[in-house]
């Protein structure tokens, strides 16, 4: 072992260690966290309408700051891009991070000087806890390639803007540049199509160890290089490639994929950073719980899933949490969002120490006949039909047809752009069907009540979903396909590409 190799080994040993002592006492870490919040928020607009000073304790807290949205934080988010200071964290944000939005269009959320310091620490702590549990490895020993956004930012405001990926890209430290592909002038190549493209001529002959992207992305990108290449599969062009580092969207339909153009195992290493702050990561291979991110700069707060929407939903801390219950995920961070409602859903796996598992979005669900079919099981179900029938993707979307005209019940359709069209379609529909009844009740309830009919496949043609991003101005390595919807807007868009 060179000396540089056993030097990362015994750093990241050693920080793994003490993050491991401090993930077994959460919650001490996260009372820490909330009086250190509190006292930084104190001299803040917000912290002084909301009477911070009259704060002793959590449910202080809880009756001066009720949960908010974007929507909600909106106005004061609005004043901090005039250029106001201490509005919701002392002085100025480092950089307003651009993301989707909903009803308001493109989303701006802080990013600090401390919030960042979050988003570094944490993908490095969750990078040394692989080290910490491989000492052979040898992943600095050779590049790592990150499929990231521009980190080209606009300047036009007083507040730097970009995508998250693209900021980090002005943060990462010294020691870590000499490692990290592509370099700047290559990462700002746009449009999309053309990065991909120059990506794929220049990564060619590059000792690629560790490869970092969302999963639909590395995808596309690794079935470009394949064709560019005439290569049959990653691993004949990166012979040492080791790690791929994933998150974003749920990985599991498209572990096969992905695992098929890698052409052999490599390890995987799910994380869950957001723009509001890194949340959790995985730690051991063997258990796919993530880690949560407990004693940096967060303070948590989970709504169960069936009172996201009432006035005064049960607002839970670690300590009162259960497993096998969907959550969504309220943050307090050091950007200075307060009891912020991120829009995801978590469950937690273990509360010793405690990790999640994300299970959806709020928004994003089924229930146009009161099923409420969330993102997790329709994945779940997918991979299921996967095994059973061998067959691969691209991508999926699922809407609910409540008026069909080839039928006499309502029902589920799923577009589906396959990588080779099965000629079974018919009976992957019936095996996801009878999943997601093992996995929802009251999808069950009501296939079984004759009130909605088994799902149907729409098989879609080639690049259907590309040329969709497309059209709506989301196509890029930061943006993903609604993966189910509770309207018809993406179905609808893509009916014409619909196969006979």
């Amino acid at each position: 072992m060179s000396f540089r190799k056993k030097m990362i080994y015994r750093v990241a040993r050693t920080l793994t260690r003490h993050h491991q002592r401090e993930y077994l006492r959460a919650p001490q870490c996260q009372d820490l966290i909330f009086r250190q919040l509190i006292a930084r928020g104190l001299a803040t607009r917000f912290g002084k309408k909301h009477d911070f000073a009259g704060i002793r304790n959590y449910r202080d807290y809880v009756e001066r700051v009720p949960v908010r949205d974007y929507e909600d934080i909106k106005p004061w988010i609005d004043e901090i891009r005039k250029g106001d200071r201490d509005v919701l964290w002392p002085g100025r944000p480092r950089y307003l991070c651009k993301t989707s939005g909903t009803t308001s269009g493109a989303k701006y959320i802080p990013i600090t000087r401390e919030s960042m310091g979050n988003q570094i620490r944490s993908a490095r702590t969750s990078l040394f806890h692989y080290i910490s549990k491989h000492p052979e490895t040898d992943v600095f020993g050779g590049k790592m390639f990150f499929l990231s956004g521009s980190p080209r930012l606009d300047q036009g405001g007083i507040i730097p803007v970009g995508r998250l990926s693209g900021i980090v890209n002005h943060e990462i430290p010294a020691w870590f540049q000499s490692n990290k592909l592509p370099g700047y002038e290559l990462n700002c190549t746009e449009p999309w199509e053309a990065k991909i493209d120059a990506l794929t001529h220049f990564i060619q002959g590059q000792d690629i160890r560790v490869i970092s992207g969302i999963p639909p992305w590395v995808q596309m990108f690794c079935e470009q290089l394949l064709l560019k290449t005439g290569k049959d599969n990653v691993c004949q062009l990166f012979p040492k490639l080791e790690l791929y580092v994933h998150g974003g969207v749920n990985f599991t339909p498209y572990a096969a994929r992905i695992r098929n153009l890698f052409g052999r195992d490599v390890a995987l290493l799910e994380t869950y950073p957001a723009s509001e702050g890194f949340i959790a990561f995985q730690d051991d291979e063997c258990d796919p719980g993530l880690q949560l991110v407990v004693n940096d700069g967060i303070f948590f707060e989970f709504i169960p899933k069936s009172e996201v929407h009432l006035p005064h939903a049960q607002r839970l801390r670690l300590t009162e949490v259960s497993t096998g219950v969907d959550y969504a995920v309220v943050l307090t961070t050091n950007a200075g969002l307060w009891s912020y409602l991120i829009g995801d859903l978590v469950r937690f796996t273990s509360l010793n120490p405690y990790k999640i598992a994300v299970s959806g979005r709020i928004s994003q669900f089924i229930s146009a006949f009161g099923e409420h079919v969330i993102g997790s099981e329709i994945d779940q179900a997918m991979r299921y039909a996967q095994e059973a029938h061998r067959f691969d993707f691209v991508e999926f979307t699922v809407a609910p047809q409540v008026s069909p005209s080839d039928n006499k019940h309502p029902y589920h359709e799923w577009y589906i752009e396959f990588s080779e069209i099965p000629r079974n379609l018919h009976e992957i529909a019936l095996t996801i069907n009878s999943r997601l009844c093992e996995l929802n009740s009251y999808y069950k309830d009501l296939i079984d009540g004759k009130l909605l009919d088994t799902l149907r496949i729409r098989p879609v043609r080639k690049n259907a979903f590309l040329n969709y991003m497309r059209r709506v101005g989301r196509l890029g390595e930061q943006f993903k396909v609604h993966r189910l919807s509770n309207d018809r807007r993406v179905a609808d868009d893509l009916a014409n590409d619909i196969l006979p």
